[in-house]
């Protein structure tokens, strides 16, 4: 007996919920057509399907992202950066509280370090013809900020080996859901030749008829819902054993048109925007924002980080602002419209003589209009730096007025974008607290108040 597995999968659709209402239909329509033929479908998200620089998420700290992935019918998921490290201890713990999949992460602990009750280390399906699929799910390594969360993270390497062995004489096929990128995704495939499929994510790497490594074949659809990839695994169902892999993906613009999809990917921004109309301050006067020149909430901005953080100084960039605040009632929907990043507040331990170094290179004149992607930047460019508690007279550098000393160690606040070494080398290996779980609109409502 032969029979053809079908795979479907997402990733890093990041809330962009433009092409979601084609993607569900898509998805549904595939399951109902798989089943109709007596074909074994399933459907996996990979991760980072919440951004809470979406209303709606941001309303429902991930819980409207969840209810999607329910009427589609996901068969199951792993998170992404995006679900472990933007939401708090508590919203984490809950988000999947409605869940009517398996979330399969075999690299997160609680904080009494054990096996969240949300989580499923593997999970195992069954075809009809009795072909057992295995599938793992691993999520990134981003130690410091689920330490800082209360979470215990593993490291997915050393978790991995571990992770076969339990159900390879269980199972006769492996699946990894991997949000851990391409070049790890390549490594394991080449360790790890037990695993059959890959589905990849977090670098947003797209691979349009799939990646084989010695008989592994990886796959991965981009990010925010551009392509959908559908793996088909053919099966001797007698010997159960794979004869063969192919991949392939769907781009958004060829999945059949819905109707009145425009009105409805709106009507989650609206809904989002209604649930976050409440009042948190009011301004007697508007405060402007200016990504090129000198303005009034940038500085803000910045003088709440350094009083927030309890710093020595502090500096940030004026294009996170992406407009000022208008005279009177201040809401939370302005505050995430305005500041929509999941950007923590950072401060580093440096000494005076690598402080000044860093100022200088704030001045880089290409900066203000460069374009950033990533790092949880949600605005378009740069702009210029802001500064509190640090001035210069010529040659001559004053933190808090006063003249800044060589030796002495200071502690700078700044967004957290400025620590993975992008930007600034020297501070990647600097020592580092992040403020967590608070994002740059927290401490600015916290100033507003004042």
């Amino acid at each position: 007996m032969r029979e053809t597995i079908h795979i479907y999968h997402t990733n890093d659709l990041h809330s962009h919920f433009e092409h979601w209402p084609r993607i569900r239909e898509f998805l549904k329509s595939r399951k109902k057509w798989h089943h109709s033929e007596g074909e074994p479908v399933y459907v996996f998200d990979i991760g980072d399907h919440v951004d809470r620089s979406h209303p709606l998420t941001e309303a429902t700290l991930g819980k409207g992202n969840v209810a999607l992935l329910n009427e589609v019918g996901f068969d199951a998921v792993t998170i992404g950066n995006n679900e472990g490290i933007t939401l708090d201890y508590h919203e984490l713990d809950h988000l999947y509280d409605d869940a009517a999949f398996p979330v399969i992460v075999g690299n997160l602990l609680d904080r009494s370090s054990q096996l969240p009750q949300w989580v499923k280390k593997h999970h195992t399906f069954q075809t009809q013809s009795g072909m057992r699929i295995g599938v793992l799910g691993l999520t990134a390594f981003f130690k410091p900020f689920y330490e800082a969360l209360g979470w215990h993270i593993t490291s997915p390497m050393e978790e991995l080996g571990g992770l076969i062995e339990e159900i390879a004489s269980d199972v006769d096929m492996i699946v990894l859901l991997s949000h851990l990128g391409i070049r790890d995704d390549e490594l394991i495939a080449e360790r790890w030749p037990e695993i059959d499929v890959i589905l990849g994510a977090h670098t947003h790497h797209v691979l349009h008829q799939g990646k084989e490594i010695q008989g592994t074949m990886l796959g991965a659809a981009g990010k925010y819902g551009h392509y959908v990839g559908h793996m088909m695994i053919e099966i001797d169902g007698e010997r159960k054993q794979i004869t063969s892999k192919k991949a392939q993906l769907y781009g958004h613009q060829e999945l059949p048109c819905v109707e009145e999809e425009k009105g409805e990917a709106c009507s989650w921004v609206k809904e989002g925007e209604g649930l976050l109309n409440e009042e948190v301050a009011k301004l007697t006067a508007p405060v402007s924002t200016d990504w090129f020149q000198p303005s009034s909430l940038p500085q803000l901005l910045s003088d709440a980080l350094q009083e927030w953080c309890e710093a020595d100084c502090a500096f940030l960039n004026s294009g996170l602002l992406l407009e000022g605040l208008k005279e009177g009632s201040v809401t939370k929907q302005d505050l995430h419209r305005i500041l929509p990043h999941p950007i923590n507040p950072c401060v580093i331990h440096i000494k005076g003589s690598e402080l000044k170094e860093i100022i200088r290179q704030t001045w880089n004149e290409d900066w203000p209009h460069l374009q950033v992607k990533g790092l949880g930047f949600r605005g378009t460019v740069m702009g210029s730096f802001v500064y509190s508690k640090i001035s210069w007279e010529g040659h001559d550098f004053l933190i808090d007025s006063k003249p800044l000393k060589q030796e002495k160690v200071y502690k700078l606040a700044l967004p957290d974008m400025f620590t993975f070494g992008h930007f600034f080398p020297d501070i990647k290996r600097l020592e580092k607290k992040y403020f967590m779980p608070e994002f740059l609109r927290d401490v600015l409502q916290w100033k507003l108040k004042q």
